[in-house]
C-alpha cells in the first residue's frame, strides 16, 4: 500500500521543526553547495535544496532503470566507436550548430592523427521521467543521456541519511528503513580507478577539468575522496591551466606541471559558453593524448540529442547492437520519441551504410555496471531540472 505523506503536512509548527532538523542533518552529512555570491570559495556554504520527504516511486520502474542502464552503456560505446555513423547522423547539426561542429572537428583531427588512448571510460547518467499511460499505469521514459560531467552522484550518496532522519524523528522507523542505500560516488570512483589501473603507471594522476567558479564542488570532492582512499591522487585544473602548463611527450603521454596524467575526468566543457579559443586548444591537446578521457570526444558526441533522435528510428538499435534482442527491447521500451525533419530516403541509406562501416578498433569490455541513482524533483512549470540552477531539488525514491 502506498505511503501518503499528506497526513504529515497538516501541522505547520511540526513542519517547521522538521525542516530545521532536516537542514541541520543535511549540513552535517555534507549535502552542500557553495553560495552563488561566493562560487569560488568554501568559506561560506549552504545546503543543497532537497525535499523534506522522499517521493513515492514504483519499485518496478526503479528496477527497470537499473536493468537498462548497462544496455545504454553498451549502446553509447557502440555509437562512439562508429565514426561513420556519428558523421552521417550529425551532418545536418554540424552545419547549424557551431558547438557541435567544433567538437566534431576535434574528433576528425584525432582520427586523422590516430587515436592515442587505449583505455576508454564512460560515466553515463540516463535521465527519465514517469509517463502516465492511457490505463493510468506509469511508464519509464528516457529524456536524455548525459555522457559528460554527469553530476550529483556525490550529493545523492548523502541524501538518504537526511530522509531517514526526518522519518525517524516522526517515529516512522519502518518507513525510514525503506529508504534505499545509495552510493554512486563510490561507484563512479571505481570506474575512474579501473581506468587509472589499466593505464599502467602507478605514479600517474587523475586530472579533473574544473570550472573556476564551481558551486557544486562538494559533489566532485566526494569522488575525489573515494579515489584518494585508494591512494589515487587527483589534481584540479581549468582548461586555461592546461593551455598554459599542459604538454605531450613523443608518445603523446599527457603531462601537467610535469606530472603524468592517467585519466582526464571532465566536469567542464559541456556547454558552448565554457569554451574560449584557448579552451578549444586545450581540449584538442587533451584529446590527442594517451590519457584515458572521461569522456573522449566521440562519447560526448554520442550523447547529443541528434544521436538520441536517430537511435529511436526503426532498425537502428538492431544494427548497432547485433544479436542482442533482449537489450534492444529493454532500450526501446524507454524511448519517448524524438522527431527529425531532415532525414529522408537518402539519409536513411547513408546511415545504413555508415552502420555497415567498421568501428574504430576492437576493444575489450572490462566493466559495465550501474552504480546508483539520483532523484530530482521540480515544479511542473519548469522544463529544466538543474539543482544548482535553483529549478529542481534533490530527492530520494521511496519504493512502493
Amino acid at each position: 500500500m502506498a505511503t501518503n505523506w499528506g497526513s504529515l503536512l497538516q501541522d505547520k509548527q511540526q513542519l517547521e521543526e522538521l525542516a530545521r532538523q532536516a537542514v541541520d542533518r543535511a549540513l552535517a552529512e555534507g549535502v552542500l553547495l557553495r553560495t552563488s555570491q561566493e562560487p569560488t570559495s568554501s568559506e561560506v556554504v549552504s545546503y543543497a535544496p532537497f525535499t523534506l520527504f522522499p517521493s513515492l516511486v514504483p519499485s518496478a520502474l526503479l528496477e527497470q532503470a537499473y536493468a537498462v542502464q548497462m544496455d545504454f552503456n553498451l549502446l553509447v560505446d557502440a555509437v562512439s566507436q562508429n565514426a561513420a555513423f556519428l558523421e552521417q547522423t550529425l551532418s545536418s547539426t554540424i552545419k547549424q550548430d557551431d558547438f557541435t561542429a567544433r567538437l566534431f572537428d576535434i574528433h576528425k583531427q584525432v582520427l586523422k592523427e590516430g587515436i592515442a588512448q587505449t583505455v576508454f571510460l564512460g560515466l553515463n547518467r540516463s535521465d527519465y521521467m514517469f509517463q502516465r499511460s492511457a490505463d493510468g499505469s506509469p511508464a519509464l521514459k528516457q529524456i536524455e543521456i548525459n555522457t559528460i560531467s554527469a553530476s550529483f552522484g556525490g550529493l545523492a550518496s548523502r541524501t538518504p541519511a537526511v530522509h531517514r532522519h526526518v522519518l525517524s524523528v516522526l517515529s516512522k522507523t519502518k518507513e525510514a528503513g525503506k529508504i534505499l542505500s545509495n552510493n554512486p560516488s563510490k561507484g563512479l570512483a571505481l570506474g575512474i580507478a579501473k581506468a587509472w589501473e589499466l593505464y599502467g603507471s602507478p605514479n600517474a594522476l587523475v586530472l579533473l577539468i574544473a570550472q573556476e567558479k564551481e558551486r557544486n564542488i562538494f559533489d566532485q570532492r566526494a569522488i575525489e575522496n573515494e579515489l584518494l582512499a585508494r591512494n589515487i591522487h587527483v589534481i584540479r585544473r581549468t582548461f586555461e591551466d592546461i593551455s598554459e602548463k599542459g604538454s605531450l611527450d613523443q608518445d603523446r603521454r599527457l603531462f601537467v606541471d610535469g606530472q603524468e596524467i592517467a585519466v582526464v575526468y571532465f566536469r567542464d566543457g559541456y556547454m558552448p559558453r565554457q569554451y574560449s579559443l584557448q579552451n578549444w586548444e586545450a581540449r584538442l591537446l587533451l584529446e590527442r593524448s594517451h590519457a584515458a578521457k572521461c569522456p573522449d570526444i566521440a562519447t560526448q558526441l554520442a550523447g547529443t540529442k541528434k544521436v538520441q533522435q536517430e537511435l529511436s528510428r526503426p532498425g537502428m538499435l538492431e544494427m548497432l547492437l547485433p544479436g542482442q534482442p533482449e537489450a534492444v527491447a529493454r532500450l526501446r521500451a524507454t524511448f519517448a520519441g524524438l522527431y527529425s525533419l531532415d532525414v529522408g530516403e537518402e539519409g536513411d541509406q547513408a546511415i545504413a551504410e555508415a552502420l555497415a562501416a567498421p568501428s574504430r578498433q576492437e576493444k575489450t569490455l572490462v566493466m559495465n555496471k550501474h552504480v546508483g541513482h539520483l532523484l530530482r524533483t521540480k515544479a511542473i512549470e519548469h522544463a529544466d531540472g538543474g539543482v544548482a540552477a535553483g529549478v529542481a531539488v534533490l530527492d530520494n525514491p521511496y519504493p512502493v
